[in-house]
């Protein structure tokens, strides 16, 4: 597996709703990320799992809550961002789902603009693929990597991470 398919995957997982069960699977998770090479996106996504450690669950499971479902700003769904009305938006899904389609890859029980399900499918295609889905979805996540610093969040690491890969980065400097 290529460090950036990795990479995506604890992403992914990492802006997932943080249940009972997500917390089960989090050691395993943080497990993954000695797999990582490159140093700083390892440090990086070693520094949140241990924020996940030092936390309450219940006060990091109202932060998700609150920054990601109650909020315009920071939602999990990329198609509500910056559009008119629901025919925009139905548009803009139908654009998502195509990515899906396209590479032979169902989400039965997510929106296909849904951050985690964008990230596992980038995690399972080739570069060229991955780039135009990042290509696409850029904008927005750079969007909400901004909200999540002007808040002070410390879900605006995970999109640093998120947006290196994007950008080609993991293959740099290991």
């Amino acid at each position: 597996m290529r460090d950036s398919q990795l990479i995506l995957l604890i992403t992914s997982f990492l802006l997932r709703y943080p249940d009972a069960e997500w917390y089960k699977e989090l050691p395993t998770w943080k497990a993954d990320v000695d797999k990582v090479q490159h140093r700083q996106l390892k440090q990086a996504l070693l520094e949140f799992f241990d924020y996940i450690e030092a936390v309450d669950v219940k006060t990091f499971e109202d932060q998700y809550v609150r920054t990601f479902d109650f909020s315009q700003n920071t939602t999990m769904y990329l198609s509500t961002y910056e559009l008119q009305g629901t025919g925009e938006q139905a548009e803009e899904l139908v654009k998502y789902k195509a990515f899906y389609l396209e590479n032979d890859y169902d989400i039965p029980t997510e929106m296909p603009d849904y951050i985690p399900a964008l990230l596992e499918l980038c995690a399972v295609l080739d570069d060229a693929k991955s780039e135009e889905i990042f290509n696409y979805c850029r904008p927005k996540l750079e969007y909400i990597r901004e909200r999540l610093i002007e808040a002070k969040i410390t879900y605006a690491f995970l999109f640093d991470i998120i947006l290196a890969v994007a950008n080609g980065l993991e293959e740099g400097a290991k």
